[in-house]
């Protein structure tokens, strides 16, 4: 059987303990299939071991068989170094895959993307503030890219997929498996509403704690920026944050409460020089990307129906925190009857301005 380009680039990309920089030398050298056909003293002669040396004369092209035919069973397709479609900024990072699995549509991989992570046990006003801030930028024709995790990578999936073709989900699985499992349904939605899910793991591999770094690194090298919404100060969040700055992408920030753990990580980057962030503009400003669509129209559509305006300066909004605030603190904090706090709280809730959650209310966006 003849063999095609995605034969010999996932020959390469067996080859063990051979940094990818001196696998592309050998390629832009001696060029992809001609590689492999290279004597033994001209591989040595490029610094290779005997042992790399053997593997590329004598790649196993049953395995690597193998390995596309489960892509094909799997509905993905493989993407090459080479190709047209390869992610640009990609490129551009210390260390980029030399294939891509991916499920979907590729054309958003060299879209603009700005990522979206934080915590997987995120609170509810960090969820809502994600989905908020994914859904606009989505309107904005930005492209948000996330790891598919609990909790506020989850957020960022559903808030961008208000909008058709508008989400990455970058996973550290093969993509014969979805990990964490309950995200199989938001995996699909992802696929079916127009966006992509990647993945550099062969068909087959599991999820294991060192492959969730190694994704990171892709989720923020795909992206222009990345914007940490909670995470604390030991976390994958400041991971992919770390990641980003050496990548040369802008890093945001969003701030929380200080008696909140998952708001650390988001203060020490914000001292480390990250960009507060508490609205969209403010990410669409550094990025000058507000040309992709008409932020103020997007600004007109936040602003309240002129029937809300007076929920918006109800004085008993100020008294429910963006954490939950219990009733009686909202009713000693307005000096209001319970029964009128009650009433006023549920015109709040059906205008989306406050939510009900175990303990209390909090105020939303």
């Amino acid at each position: 059987m003849e063999k095609s380009n995605k034969h010999y680039w996932l020959a390469l990309k067996a080859v063990n303990r051979l940094a990818l920089h001196k696998k592309l030398f050998l390629v832009e050298t001696f060029g992809l299939k001609e590689l492999f056909f290279q004597s033994q003293e001209k591989l040595l002669a490029c610094g290779l071991s005997p042992k790399q040396c053997q593997q590329i004369q004598s790649p196993d092209w049953q395995n690597i068989t193998k390995i596309i035919t489960k892509s094909e069973q799997c509905h993905s397709q493989i993407l090459t170094f080479d190709e047209d479609k390869y992610p640009q900024l990609l490129k551009q990072i210390y260390d980029p895959p030399l294939v891509l699995f991916t499920q979907g549509n590729q054309d958003l991989l060299n879209k603009p993307q700005l990522a979206i992570v934080g915590s997987r046990s995120a609170t509810i006003t960090g969820i809502e503030f994600t989905k908020y801030i994914a859904s606009n930028l989505a309107q904005q024709g930005m492209v948000i890219t996330s790891g598919l995790a609990l909790g506020i990578d989850a957020a960022a999936h559903i808030g961008a997929l208000t909008h058709t073709a508008s989400t990455i989900a970058v996973v550290a699985t093969g993509l014969d498996t979805v990990y964490p499992s309950r995200h199989r349904q938001l995996a699909k939605k992802i696929i079916t509403q127009g966006g992509l899910i990647i993945s550099e793991f062969l068909p087959g591999t599991g999820a294991r704690a060192g492959h969730f770094p190694r994704r990171n690194r892709l989720i923020s090298g795909l992206s222009l920026g990345v914007l940490v919404v909670e995470a604390e100060i030991k976390s994958g969040s400041l991971i992919t944050a770390r990641c980003a700055l050496e990548q040369n992408r802008e890093v945001f920030a969003v701030p929380g409460s200080v008696n909140n753990p998952k708001s650390k990580g988001c203060h020490w980057l914000i001292k480390q020089g990250a960009k507060l962030i508490d609205d969209l503009a403010d990410i669409m400003e550094e990025l000058d990307l507000s040309c992709l669509s008409g932020l103020s129209e997007c600004n007109d559509k936040k602003m309240p129906q002129k029937g809300q305006q007076d929920l918006f300066i109800d004085p008993l909004l100020a008294s429910v925190d963006y954490e939950t605030t219990p009733v009686d603190i909202v009713v000693s904090r307005s000096k209001l009857s319970i029964e009128e706090v009650l009433t006023r709280l549920t015109m709040l809730e059906l205008n989306s301005l406050v939510s009900a959650v175990p303990g209390g209310y909090l105020r939303l966006k």
